[in-house]
């Protein structure tokens, strides 16, 4: 995978795209990507951070004033690389995985939720 010449703003990028560029630079690497039984283990700390920052955030715990100052913007931004990076190193393309996912809410969920704009009888 080659990564992009000139960065296009992430509202222009598919997920291919970052499929590519995180390719690209874990390719530099000998190590190159971690064993998936790793990578799962560094997705749940992830997402540890990430349940850190909602709770400091939207929950009770208020960050103490010698904590780091982390966004959950962040944080999901850690949890989409290391996705990416999972996905990568198994060969799955994460747009069919999105597809094949829409496609399973799309049908198995059609009736589940209340649709907006949309009388109840």
């Amino acid at each position: 995978m080659k990564m992009m010449e000139r960065r296009m703003p992430m509202s222009e990028r598919s997920l291919k795209d970052l499929q590519q560029e995180v390719d690209t630079y874990i390719s530099q690497f000998k190590e190159g990507y971690f064993s998936p039984l790793a990578m799962l283990a560094r997705m749940s700390e992830e997402v540890g951070e990430l349940a850190r920052e909602v709770n400091h955030s939207y929950g009770e715990k208020p960050k103490k004033s010698t904590e780091a100052d982390n966004s959950i913007e962040l944080e999901l931004g850690d949890i989409l690389f290391i996705t990416i990076c999972f996905a990568n190193s198994l060969g799955i393309d994460l747009t069919e995985a999105h597809d094949k996912i829409m496609h399973k809410f799309n049908t198995r969920d059609a009736g589940r939720w209340t649709k907006i704009n949309t009388e109840t009888k």
